[in-house]
């Protein structure tokens, strides 16, 4: 094989190869473990009751044109006021039940449900 060839011949089985990688990499599961998302829009929180292993992290993201905040019933956690396209995350490292609103808004309110892992 010339050497253009065996050249061209590399080239096309590292991208079959990445293309592989890539394949995986997209249709890997991701786990509730690792993060969950909340999102903040229509001046509600979706999902509003969720529930996640210990050791999740929960991100809350604003797609509201209006200023929110997330803010736990027993002031476990505070996020500041978010602005659009803003997001707060907390790390949940404990067993419960986690009741929060939008300070802004007392009609928003939401559950973390944190269970131990199986």
């Amino acid at each position: 094989m010339s050497l253009h060839r065996h050249h061209i011949a590399t080239k096309v089985a590292a991208i079959g190869l990445l293309a592989g990688m890539l394949s995986s990499a997209i249709t890997a599961p991701v786990t509730a473990a690792d993060s969950s998302q909340i999102t903040i829009q229509s001046f509600a929180f979706s999902p509003q009751d969720i529930t996640v292993p210990i050791g999740t992290t929960v991100t809350w993201t604003n797609r509201d044109q209006e200023i929110h905040q997330v803010v736990s019933a027993t002031k476990t956690f505070r996020s500041a006021a978010l602005d659009t396209g803003d997001a707060f995350s907390y790390a949940f490292t404990a067993a419960g039940t986690f009741q929060y609103t939008c300070t802004l808004h007392p009609h928003m309110t939401g559950t973390v449900h944190v269970v131990a892992k199986p």
